[in-house]
């Protein structure tokens, strides 16, 4: 197998040569001129050389500071989507989960559940992408009216829950009257030319109530909410 080739070759030899003339005693000053105008030739060679390096290094950091800014944003990008709904962008089920076990383990919080009222007819009189819109505006409404730390998750296709933190069971109820009647007082863009309601069932947990628990009383309250009529919002009463 050759040897890979010695990239200063020549210029080792250049030195040798120059060494050489600097040792011996009979070189004179045309031998001193030659061997500094041949070491002049190499070393402004490696000069150039070495800027070329300079500047490829230069560009090479650029490029994977660039790289690393992208991979960054894409990074946040999939945890973005491993974490919320795609068409809302509230949370999704796993995500709202999560984060209520992590916050009723810590402190007490009122969970909410709420849900579209007739959305199958929204669908079945003005098709999916009405209904779409018609889930995208509920959330805007409740985003707008849900400060963090509260969460609002998609738990289903038209159901959603929001965990919040630091409310008393008094203002968790006012609350809830408040998202009720706002989700009522939407008005959405044509084709639906009526109003949309929403029912909530609402519960406030002390600190250390399970999700599983919290959620399923929360459920039953929505579900009275339902069974009286729609349009209302009901208060876990355990």
């Amino acid at each position: 197998m050759m040897a890979a080739p010695d990239l200063f070759a020549a210029e080792y030899q250049a030195l040798l040569r120059a060494r050489e003339t600097y040792g011996s005693e009979q070189a004179g000053a045309d031998d001193y001129r030659r061997v500094l105008g041949e070491l002049t030739v190499h070393y402004e060679r490696l000069m150039r050389e070495t800027r070329r390096l300079i500047q490829r290094s230069d560009r090479a950091e650029r490029d994977m500071q660039q790289m690393n800014r992208e991979l960054h944003q894409l990074a946040l990008q999939l945890q973005h989507r491993a974490t919320h709904d795609p068409l809302t962008g509230a949370l999704n089920r796993g995500a709202l989960i999560d984060y209520a076990s992590d916050v009723l383990e810590h402190e007490p919080a009122a969970l909410m559940v709420l849900d579209i009222d007739h959305f199958k007819r929204v669908n079945d009189e003005f098709g999916h992408p009405a209904g779409d819109a018609v889930i995208c505006a509920v959330v805007t409404c409740l985003k707008q009216r849900v400060p963090a730390p509260a969460a609002i998750g998609r738990v289903g296709g038209e159901e959603f829950s929001i965990v919040w933190p630091g409310l008393c069971a008094s203002e968790a109820a006012e609350m809830a009257h408040l998202l009720c009647a706002a989700t009522g007082a939407l008005r959405h863009e044509a084709p639906i030319a009526r109003p949309v309601t929403a029912s909530l069932g609402v519960g406030w947990y002390p600190a250390g109530t399970s999700f599983e628990l919290a959620y399923s009383r929360a459920d039953a309250a929505l579900y009275r909410a339902k069974r009286d009529g729609r349009n209302c919002v009901r208060f876990d009463a355990h």
